[in-house]
């Protein structure tokens, strides 16, 4: 009994095998859009695989599927004519769409693989020529209309990923890295989901995405085992310049003193004192350092005005700047 499901299991899903048609002509190609170029190298880089139905080989199936026969919107159309559809409409709209029933999942599933399926049938009838012209809109059009609907199966689902998230109680993992590994668990279970086993999607999904959030689990728990430690983005910067500038600074002050002591600035007798007034150079006679004076303060000691200090002052800062640009930064 297992060998024979097994069987049946492998006859459903077709193999991955990769395209044998070859790419249409340089003026096919210019002439499409730019996402329709990218389409085109998807399909056929990619491997061709389908979930296969029996209710396929019906000669209606696109009356039911899609409501009328694949048409084109016009003859350099790369799309089909798309008729009413509740679901796909409402979802469109960014309307909220009740929990669907086994049948309304199936006719989306059913859609999803039977485009993917007439794709690869152009594909393959193409026997590793180049796609002609009809053949590459036809294929392209099959290509959106499989892309548009796994896009409103994956935005049905998308809460089911954010509950399995809140159930799993892994504390250790950030949130968001969770639900990006539960998206991407749900496209892949898309892609090989098989309503035909009378099963939901969601029985199917679930697994699938506790699964990626175990893969999460390990692959933090490895992390964590060789970098014990949380990342710092602080200690990923150098504190060489800086340390190099404090240097630099504290040099600074100590040339600085050593050009004030000596008066290898050749400051005048006036100049030294509003210097040492102002920014309280030297000692108390108590051995205390000084509190510096305002320029009105040092105006009153040497008996000017404060505009005067303010001149005198300035005019000292030029002759120390300069004596010590000359004698140590530029050495």
């Amino acid at each position: 009994m297992a060998t024979q499901m097994i069987d049946v299991i492998k006859a459903k899903v077709t193999p991955r095998v990769l395209p044998a048609a070859k790419p249409p002509r340089d003026v096919v190609i210019d002439a499409l859009l730019v996402e329709d170029q990218v389409l085109l190298t998807k399909l056929l880089t990619e491997p061709a695989d389908y979930v296969d139905h029996p209710d396929f080989a019906d000669l209606s199936v696109e009356l039911r599927l899609f409501g009328g026969p694949a048409k084109l919107l016009s003859r350099t159309a790369t799309r089909f004519v798309e008729w009413a559809d509740s679901i796909t409409d409402a979802v469109a709209a960014g309307e909220r769409v009740p929990a669907l029933s086994y049948e309304q999942e199936g006719h989306l599933f059913e859609r999803f693989n039977y485009a993917r399926r007439q794709a690869a049938r152009i594909l393959t009838e193409s026997n590793a020529r180049k796609l002609t012209a009809a053949a590459t809109r036809r294929l392209l059009a099959w290509g959106h209309r499989a892309l548009s609907t796994r896009s409103v199966i994956v935005r049905l689902n998308m809460p089911l990923v954010l509950a399995m998230a809140k159930r799993t109680r892994l504390t250790n993992i950030d949130f968001s890295e969770m639900i990006s590994e539960g998206n991407m668990a749900l496209l892949r279970s898309v892609e090989k989901f098989d309503c035909s086993r009378g099963y939901k999607f969601s029985t199917y999904s679930c697994r699938a995405i506790l699964k990626a959030f175990s893969r999460v689990a390990m692959r933090a728990s490895r992390y964590r085992g060789q970098f014990p430690m949380e990342f710092d983005p602080a200690m990923e910067r150098s504190d060489y310049i800086e340390k190099q500038r404090e240097g630099v600074e504290e040099n600074c002050v100590g040339e600085l003193k050593d050009i004030l002591i000596a008066n290898r600035a050749g400051l005048t007798d006036v100049e030294c004192t509003v210097i040492r007034e102002r920014f309280a150079l030297g000692r108390t006679e108590t051995g205390e350092h000084p509190a510096p004076k305002t320029l009105e303060q040092v105006g009153y000691v040497i008996g000017v005005t404060k505009e005067r200090v303010r001149q005198i002052q300035n005019n000292a800062l030029k002759k120390i700047r300069i004596t010590l640009e000359e004698e140590y930064l530029a050495a």
